[in-house]
C-alpha cells in the first residue's frame, strides 16, 4: 500500500469499525472517481470489509472483517 492510501485505508477501517454502516453510507462517504484513491474498492477487494446483505442493497450492512480488524489493530499498535 502506498503510505497516503494506506493512510486512508485506515481511516475507513476505523470509521467503519465505530458501528456498522449502511453501504449507501459507506459509498457516500467513500466513493471517489478519482483512480489514485480507490481505498473502498482496495478495501472490498482486499478483504478488509465486507457487505452483509439488507433488505436492499442501499440498506446492506458493511462491517470490518476479521483481517481489517487485525491490520487496524496491528497499525494502532505501531503509532
Amino acid at each position: 500500500m502506498a503510505a497516503a492510501t494506506g493512510a486512508l485505508t485506515l481511516q475507513l477501517l476505523a470509521w467503519v469499525a465505530e458501528r456498522p454502516r449502511t453501504y449507501r453510507e459507506v459509498l457516500d462517504a467513500w466513493r471517489t472517481s478519482c483512480p489514485r484513491l480507490p481505498n473502498w474498492e482496495d478495501a472490498l477487494d482486499d478483504g478488509l470489509v465486507e457487505i452483509r446483505s439488507g433488505t436492499t442493497m442501499k440498506d446492506a450492512c458493511v462491517v470490518v472483517t476479521e483481517r481489517g480488524a487485525v491490520l487496524l489493530e496491528n497499525c494502532s499498535l505501531r503509532a
